[in-house]
């Protein structure tokens, strides 16, 4: 007798839903009833997109209309002894993603009219931010219980826009309007929660509610939203076993796959590992790893960014910062991290208690393969989809130990590519190849320190560890030269890879590679 296959919930948000139709759920109701008897009235939680904000908002709202049924069997059941009924008012602001300032206000008038046709409407409430204030009142009048305010994704209608100058403050102005109401009516609430992806101080919910809880970075959050590795060895137990036989995989095998591509997520520190739900609940409904999160959407106003604050792909990963400076407000930053932490491309991998400093990086393969896809274009234009096939071609020659015949082919392809602009310095040419290098899915690091002196590139497959130096109209011998004077092998002898030395020269001219040099380095015995 075969097993009936689980039911996973790719798309769907609403916890009622899933709930009632039998869908895999990672129950997190635990977190729900610490957040609603805590000290705190109102809560705000910042994640990436798609990483089960909107089911969380879901869970709450069915948990403040006292529906016990959907908690059957979960933490909740045990936790809760009261379940009073009170009324809710659900915004979704992830419907206003892409509009103008006249379609926000349209989208927003829709939410409030459906909760008016339960608690009505009084015709001198015109503005948006009156109406809210009415729909508060009415609803806690008529029920004498106090509202409970759910708003989700607060800050989609202005991510779009948050690289431009012209549209953000009117958006921004108007949703300011419309959260108003929330510091007003505060004895009529019971409690208000807010999620969203980034932290807009301008919003009078953060500089008006001054008594907003941000948990984002609170321990006792770490592992609310997204799926931690406990949670899947046990909640997904079975299938775990299920996806190793359909890949024809050890379980121990799959586990090591999922980790690589999916894991690494770290929201404060220390934290559990953290995977991102939406690409493993589309590996185990596929029975295969794919970029799912990735290739869900892809994110223009981070390339906007990037573009704005001038930083390259090999940026884009190991830094250190402190809290203030990543968990920040967006649209004031200074520089990328902020975006990137908050986004989701760059996540907490370790934490200094001396100096305060987080340790940023891309979380895993996942992520970095898909950052450094949407990065090509910026250098390959017109040939990016050529320029992949190359990148394949390429990872078939590395792995099979065969660089010169990849260097060789990478070399005929950027010399078809048409000129661009600052392609006449070193650093365009080490930005183009740490992208390409990223996506052959092997370790890459630029600017490596070393006793004496840093190293521009080295790369690291299963079989070998590479030490490249660049030069720019001048000879791979010259490069070579350089590694060989500072001896940069020496700093990776002990990796426990045979090192090869690479020199390879840039023919700005022909705005391609023009010469290398391939030599094993053999360590000294003296």
């Amino acid at each position: 007798m075969t097993q009936q296959r689980q039911l996973y919930p790719i798309g769907i948000q609403t916890f009622s839903e899933i709930r009632r139709k039998n869908y895999l759920y990672i129950d997190k109701t635990e977190y729900v009833y610490r957040m609603t008897h805590s000290d705190a009235k109102y809560l705000f939680l910042s994640r990436p997109r798609r990483f089960g904000k909107s089911l969380l908002t879901s869970t709450l709202h069915a948990y403040f209309e006292g529906c016990r049924e959907l908690f059957e069997g979960l933490a909740m059941e045990k936790l809760e002894t009261e379940w009073n009924k009170y009324p809710v008012l659900h915004f979704d602001m992830s419907l206003a993603k892409h509009v103008d300032e006249e379609r926000l206000e349209q989208m927003l008038r829709v939410q409030l009219s459906r909760y008016e046709e339960v608690y009505g409407h009084k015709e001198e409430e015109v503005t948006l931010n009156d109406r809210f204030s009415g729909l508060i009142l009415r609803a806690f009048g008529q029920t004498g219980k106090q509202v409970v305010v759910l708003i989700d994704e607060y800050d989609a209608p202005l991510l779009d826009v948050v690289h431009e100058e012209k549209d953000l403050p009117a958006l921004r102005n108007m949703m300011r309007n419309f959260y108003s109401p929330l510091k007003a009516c505060d004895p009529y609430l019971r409690y208000v929660f807010l999620t969203g992806i980034t932290k807009f101080s301008q919003l009078s919910i953060f500089s008006e509610l001054n008594n907003i809880k941000n948990i984002s970075m609170d321990e006792p959050y770490a592992a609310i939203c997204g799926i931690s590795e406990e949670e899947m060895q046990t909640q997904m137990d079975r299938d775990l076993n299920l996806l190793a036989m359909r890949m024809g995989l050890t379980r121990e095998e799959v586990l090591a796959e999922l980790k690589k591509n999916y894991d690494g997520y770290h929201f404060t520190w220390p934290s559990p590992d953290i995977y991102n739900p939406f690409s493993l609940l589309n590996a185990f409904a596929d029975g295969k790893m794919n970029s799912y999160w990735f290739g869900s959407g892809t994110p223009v106003y981070l390339i906007e960014m990037l573009n704005k604050f001038h930083v390259k792909p090999q940026q884009v990963g190991e830094r250190k910062a402190l809290a203030e400076s990543f968990d920040a407000p967006t649209e004031r930053m200074t520089n990328i991290a902020p975006l990137l932490y908050q986004s989701g491309y760059v996540t907490i991998k370790d934490y200094s208690p001396l100096t305060q400093l987080y340790t940023l990086d891309i979380p895993n393969k996942e992520v970095r393969m898909g950052l450094m896809k949407s990065l090509l274009p910026g250098y390959l234009h017109q040939y990016t989809m050529d320029g992949l096939t190359t990148v394949a071609l390429l990872f078939e020659a590395i792995s099979e130990e065969r660089l010169d015949d990849g260097l060789r082919l990478l070399q005929t392809f950027l010399a078809t590519v048409p000129q661009c602009d600052n392609t006449d310095y070193e650093g365009h040419y080490q930005s183009l190849l740490y992208t390409i290098f990223s996506l052959l899915g092997m370790y890459v690091d630029v600017e490596v320190r070393t006793p004496r002196g840093r190293v521009d590139m080295v790369m690291r497959t299963q079989a070998t560890l590479y030490v490249i130096e660049l030069k720019l109209d001048k000879t791979a011998d010259a490069a070579m030269r350089q590694i060989d004077l500072k001896n940069y092998p020496d700093r990776f002898a002990l990796c426990g890879l045979p090192v090869v030395k690479v020199g390879i020269n840039f023919d700005s001219e022909r705005r391609t590679l023009g010469d290398w040099r391939i030599e094993e380095y053999h360590p000294s015995t003296t």
